[in-house]
């Protein structure tokens, strides 16, 4: 098994659990490290490294794009429609990543996690964190694509803080659901990449929350990545902020995250005896 050292920062192999263990690290540092060793382990033999996460986000907007502007005639979303679905797309990589990756947060390291003196939703926590860095590295492909298409920023981007404080909420109380629960129903792993799919399509990624007919608007108050998508786009298109739906949605994530941290102490005891 290959870690990184906490004193060189270099990928190393690891022989045992205790060769792992970190000396006086307090739980945030050991979060950082063990998401810098995601990130290292997963692109160490790509060519492109971390560009791959930058790919997929890029080819789907540009599926879409080419779909509902050189195919069909529009009827959702707004101008430059290349930007409007980025603003949401790349942020719904990183919680897609981030929910089907938390399947096996206890599962691909197991015995890390039985033998390390770790808080133990840091293993939740790093694929999370490692998740929202790839989110971050790009970025300059929406930046790049709203200079190239003229779109305009405002003032809406001093919310895209908010968005990620809200996003990493939800996207953390949802795994720290999932990955004890799949430690005892294996059938989660599968089941959780089938509800994302649909959820994907359930969520204003490629159309707006306002886009959707009356019947369905209530799909909206009870998705939290509503509004939350909603301040992602506040920057270059104010029109799509909805304070109240903002509003529900952040009261959800939170409460989803409240939920998820109950949720993980009443089972990681019956998790740690199950791995």
């Amino acid at each position: 098994m290959r870690a990184v050292s906490p004193r060189t920062g270099r990928i190393a192999v690891v022989t045992s659990a205790s060769e792992f263990r970190p000396r006086r690290a307090t739980a945030w540092s050991s979060l950082w490290l063990l998401s810098r060793r995601d990130l290292k382990v997963r692109y160490s033999t790509s060519l492109l490294g971390y560009l791959w996460s930058i790919l997929d986000p890029l080819l789907m907007s540009l599926i879409y794009w080419f779909i509902f502007t050189q195919v069909f005639s529009r009827s959702v979303g707004e101008e430059p429609y290349i930007v409007f679905l980025l603003t949401a797309m790349l942020p719904w990589v990183w919680f897609n990543g981030a929910i089907s990756d938390s399947t096996r947060a206890f599962l691909r390291d197991v015995k890390l996690v039985r033998s390390v003196s770790l808080p133990h939703w840091i293993w939740v926590g790093r694929i999370v964190c490692s998740k929202g860095i790839e989110f971050l590295l790009s970025l300059p492909v929406l930046i790049a694509f709203a200079i190239g298409t003229g779109a305009r920023p405002g003032w809406g981007l001093l919310l895209f803080p908010v968005a990620v404080i809200l996003f990493t909420a939800l996207t953390l109380g949802i795994g720290l659901i999932i990955a004890p629960l799949t430690v005892f129903f294996r059938d989660l792993e599968r089941a959780a990449k089938l509800i994302l799919r649909v959820f994907f399509y359930a969520s204003p990624v490629i159309y707006g929350a306002a886009d959707l007919p009356a019947f369905a608007q209530p799909l909206a108050w009870l998705n939290p990545l509503s509004g939350i998508f909603a301040l992602f786009r506040a920057g270059f298109f104010p029109d799509q902020l909805d304070w109240p739906l903002i509003g529900v949605s952040a009261a959800l994530s939170l409460a989803l995250l409240a939920i998820g941290v109950i949720v993980f102490r009443r089972t990681i005891g019956g998790v740690l005896k199950e791995l």
